[in-house]
């Protein structure tokens, strides 16, 4: 599945975004509905943002249905009023409603207009998106992100190298790559891989946004897998190769980076070769086990033959013990001897 849907309001839902900015509404509900979105409910304003807040926001959420609530704040800019999106996606929906909803939230902004829309909340659970836990989220933007130990090692660089002596003997350090975040599609198709619902995922870089976003999602054959690889453009993939070896069934997940020649263009090149090992080790910490890394031009090389003697490969090195060699025929038998 693509990170853009194609879905888009329906006319009734487009007339109602320009009548809802007037100010008497506080608050209303859009979902997906045969490929469209469309507007479910609307609340009008009773008293300050926060009483309505309370009143309105976890009443129009379901359990296990995904959906959008735009919220207006009682904040103005030059625009008009300010607005909060909440995109409610509860754990307990089902996959492919959860990244329908995640593909479209986009189009959704898009059409709204993303200068009224002050911030974002996104919401798994029903305290994710109470009052409470809408003002925790604000206090968490508000303070500064932790460094991850890869900031801190840079930070700890950039400390060091206005007194850092540079000559023959000296060694630089290089970076292990750069890390682009993923996106919460891209997060939640690796977690469902772990629980075993895809056998093939496909990731690209978003070069504008600096994001690496879920292409793919599927159940995929060996057979079938060359025919996923684009001819045109890099990308990563995650493959569960189902095999035999020595007799036993093992299912071992494959990283596969496709560069097809020098089709593309050289930043691209640079951006995901630089990223691919930042984007493994976020693939582990997320629990998913990567048996083996491969790089390939094109798909026809994606064999079962190619991935078994990658993930199995015959050492060529070993050597068997040294035999000793027979005796000469004809010699008698053996001299026994006694021990002094």
């Amino acid at each position: 599945m693509s990170h853009q849907t194609g879905i888009r309001a329906n006319e009734a839902l487009k007339k109602y975004f320009s009548k809802c900015k007037d100010g008497k509404v506080r608050i209303f509900k859009v979902a997906i509905e045969q490929e469209q979105l469309v507007l479910k409910e609307q609340k009008p304003e009773k008293h300050n943002w926060e009483k309505d807040y309370e009143k309105y926001v976890t009443p129009l959420v379901e359990v296990n249905q995904p959906c959008y609530l735009l919220f207006r704040l009682d904040d103005k800019n030059s625009l008009g009023y300010e607005w909060l999106f909440i995109s409610w996606s509860p754990d307990t929906a089902p996959i492919r409603q959860k990244m329908l909803y995640a593909s479209t939230k986009a189009t959704l902004k898009q059409e709204f207009g993303t200068s009224q829309i002050k911030e974002e909340l996104h919401g798994t659970i029903l305290t994710d998106i109470t009052l409470e836990g809408y003002k925790k989220y604000k206090k968490s933007v508000a303070a500064p992100a932790p460094l991850t130990s890869r900031e801190e090692e840079l930070q700890e660089l950039k400390k060091t190298e206005a007194n850092t002596e540079i000559s023959i003997t000296t060694k630089q350090q290089t970076l292990g790559g750069v890390e682009f975040p993923l996106t919460e599609t891209a997060k939640q198709a690796i977690l469902d891989m772990i629980r075993g619902s895809y056998d093939y995922l496909q990731f690209r870089i978003d070069i504008p946004e600096e994001t690496i976003h879920m292409e793919f999602a599927e159940n995929v054959s060996l057979e079938k897998l060359p025919s996923k690889i684009p001819s045109n453009t890099a990308r990563y993939h995650l493959f569960n190769f189902k095999h035999t070896h020595e007799g036993d069934y093992t299912e071992s997940i494959v990283f596969i980076y496709s560069m097809p020649g020098y089709t593309c263009t050289v930043k691209e090149r640079m951006l995901y070769s630089s990223c691919k090992n930042p984007f493994t080790f976020t693939i582990a910490n997320m629990g998913l086990e990567i048996a083996k890394k491969i790089e390939i031009d094109s798909g026809s090389e994606l064999t079962e033959q190619f991935l078994y003697e990658e993930l199995h490969p015959t050492n060529t090195l070993h050597r068997p013990k040294f035999a000793k060699p027979k005796g000469p025929p004809g010699r008698g038998p053996k001299r026994m001897t006694k021990n002094q």
